[in-house]
């Protein structure tokens, strides 16, 4: 037998998930995450699953990771003292940086504009120029060159970026500046922009390739001391750590490209929920990832998740390929709060995290959470996590009765109810950011909820947007850790080829191209992926001459083999302006950017169907308990997911509840159970 090991690593909680991929028989480990050291609590969990399934390490066939500590370097301040090198007069490029400020009409007047990654006291110049074209302008003064980096030596900085101007053109320069600084900065880590973003605009390539430094210690200290503990513990099977594009990256490069890892976490829920949604017939879905700390939220598209090109982690953006994902300060941890001046009821962003914690965990915590709101109102059960965590329903009670007192209300269930509504109001926020703001309807889309936390607010969420049905998969606590052992290896290669439309030829594209295409397919095949397993998909960034900005269009691998190119993705970018901005412009259509992704196969996993059980669910009923919905306290169902079968129908109002998660069904709303083990509701 052959086992796959997924792991996740929130801000609360550890995800662990042992997959045995020929039965499809799954093993789950949830454990608190230890954030001074995330690796003690994978090695918790992966010690924990194993023990439960009966194995020793040595038969895990496959590691495979989402992991937030590049995230969390970047989120902290907590990345390396970086070093930057520019082209001579370009010093100050990060400071300047664009003019964008946030908020309303007077947004900079609180706007606190953030540090540069970069100090400008570590940034030094080097004389040498490349034309946009890529030709020198001026030759690279070594003398020169030399003694800005050896001035750097002093500085104590940690790792080094070299972002020169049109390097994306041309990188001989930056190699060249390289070589010397192996030679000054001995043990210095180098990125360098032509490698990390080969693209046009200086400010973006160079605050990327400063964030892939920043992190870049960090990054690689934690995977080397993780897969040292793996081989200590006998587990000699390969890391891998996962994209933010939802693709896999063997733990080396990816400790040399850790900024293409930052939202590593979030990209593997969304894998998980294509494989299970899937499973149950649906190709067009909202995801909905509610975990201790934050809610991620994206969208999927024929069974595909929508790709961004641009990266937000806090107040960075940086120009790298992720599952576009956005993120808002919405968990099960998320403390609520009323202002003295306004008395007006807040959740978030500020988390009681794993410790404290929620004051239910009866860990020190005092604060009023999300958590403790749904303990008050009879949604949770008196354990989590298969009894890892007991809760503490009095201490629960005092903290949400604290916004009761501060407020005026009756009672903590009114208050408790209060505090749902608002944070699923966030959420829909959410949502609305990844559905109605890009031109999607999202009644048009199912919801896939998992994380901890989603499957208690889906069916609420669902009522908000109009999407049914809401999808509750197997085991979602762990569904991030699910795509991590489900998705597949993956490579990325691009370059500028800034071209209007007459003045390039179908030919020459494909020329283009096809060379990207072997250089990512190169790479992976190196990783062990044979070519006659690898599958290209190819994006042109387009734009109207004169606009500022480029869209992303996909092309048909069919259209690019023998098809009119240009006509193809002249097409495509028409259709996706029209649906952006509902207009278009007669202005020549612009090329400018051109990118490959070449991926292995994905694993062929079985997955386990139910017996057929009929509509009736009562097998499944535990007990009955009181519940407080619709302003009044009800007796609700309390059901084990892991006594359902499939086609049996619970009716709410009801609580189902499995190891890493619970799942609330709302009154006027039943839950069906499709044969692959995912919920279905629906409104009755």
């Amino acid at each position: 037998m052959r086992y796959r090991l997924g792991v996740d690593v929130g801000g609360t909680f550890t995800d662990v998930l042992l997959l045995e991929e020929t039965s499809g028989t799954t093993f789950r480990a949830k454990t608190p995450s230890t954030p001074a050291d995330q690796s003690i609590g994978v090695m918790n969990g992966v010690t924990k699953v194993c023990a439960e399934a009966g194995i020793d390490f040595a038969e895990v066939g496959q590691v495979l990771h989402g992991t937030t500590v590049a995230t969390n370097a970047i989120l902290q301040n907590k990345g390396a003292k970086v070093g930057l090198v520019t082209t001579d007069g370009f010093r100050q490029v990060l400071q300047i940086a664009r003019s964008f400020v946030p908020g309303g009409l007077a947004g900079w007047i609180i706007w606190p504009k953030p540090e540069p990654l970069a100090k400008l006291e570590d940034t030094v110049e080097v004389v040498g120029r490349l034309a946009a074209d890529g030709s020198e302008v001026t030759a690279l003064d070594e003398g020169q060159a030399r003694a800005a980096l050896s001035s750097l030596s002093g500085a104590g900085i940690e790792a080094l970026t070299i972002s020169l101007i049109n390097s994306y053109a041309n990188d001989a320069h930056e190699k060249q500046v390289a070589a010397w600084a192996a030679e000054e900065l001995p043990g210095v880590p180098v990125s360098i922009s032509s490698h990390v973003l080969p693209e046009m605009r200086e400010y973006e390539r160079t605050l990327t390739t400063v964030a892939n430094s920043y992190v870049q210690p960090e990054v690689a200290r934690y995977v080397r001391n993780l897969d040292a503990t793996l081989r200590d513990k006998g587990i000699e099977a390969p890391l891998s750590i996962l994209r933010s594009d939802g693709g896999l990256v063997q733990s080396a490069k990816a400790a040399e490209d850790p900024v293409s890892l930052l939202l590593s976490g979030p990209a593997g829920g969304v894998t998980g929920a294509v494989w299970f949604a899937e499973q149950a017939g649906f190709a067009d879905f909202l995801t909905f990832d509610m975990g201790g700390t934050s809610t991620d939220v994206a969208l999927v598209l024929n069974g595909e998740p929508r790709i961004g090109r641009e990266t937000k982690v806090g107040d960075l953006a940086v120009r790298a390929t992720s599952v576009d994902v956005r993120t808002v300060g919405a968990g099960g941890g998320s403390i609520a709060h009323v202002p003295e001046l306004t008395k007006a009821l807040r959740v978030g962003p500020q988390s009681a995290g794993a410790d404290p914690g929620p004051a239910a965990y009866g860990s020190g915590g005092t604060e009023p959470t999300v958590t403790d709101a749904n303990v008050v109102l009879g949604y949770l059960p008196s354990e989590l996590a298969g009894g890892e965590v007991s809760l503490d329903v009095d201490a629960a009670r005092r903290a949400v009765a604290t916004v009761a007192d501060a407020m005026g209300l009756e009672s903590p269930e009114v208050a408790a109810a209060g505090i749902v509504d608002i944070v699923n109001e966030n959420m829909f926020g959410a949502l609305r950011l990844v559905s109605v703001q890009q031109g999607f309807d999202p009644r048009d889309f199912a919801l896939v909820s998992f994380g901890g936390a989603g499957p208690l607010h889906a069916n609420a969420l669902g009522r908000l947007t109009g999407s049914w049905p809401v999808i509750v998969p197997p085991s979602p606590g762990v569904l991030c850790a699910y795509g991590d052992a489900t998705t597949c290896l993956r490579d990325e290669s691009a370059r500028t080829m800034i071209r209007a439309f007459s003045e390039t030829t179908d030919d020459e594209l494909r020329t283009a191209l096809d060379e990207l295409a072997e250089s990512a397919a190169a790479r992976l095949a190196a990783e062990g992926v044979p070519a006659d397993q690898q599958t290209a998909k190819y994006q042109v960034d387009l734009r109207y001459h004169g606009q500022g900005f480029e869209i992303p269009v996909d092309l048909d691998p069919k259209v690019l083999a023998g098809g009119e190119v240009l006509a193809g993705l002249g097409e495509a970018f028409d259709a996706e302006h029209q649906r952006l901005f509902s207009f278009l412009l007669k202005n020549e259509r612009e090329v400018i950017n051109l990118r490959v992704t070449v991926s292995g196969p994905r694993p062929e996993v079985a997955w386990k169907e139910l017996p057929e059980g009929g509509s009736d669910a009562s097998d499944a009923l535990t007990d009955t308990s009181e519940v407080w919905m619709d302003g009044a306290h009800v007796s609700a169902g309390i059901y084990d997911r892991s006594k359902l079968s499939a086609g049996n129908v619970v009716t709410g109002p009801a609580v189902i509840t499995e190891m890493d998660s619970t799942t609330l069904v709302l009154s006027g709303h039943a839950a069906t159970v499709h044969t692959s083990g995912s919920l279905l509701i629906r409104p009755v």
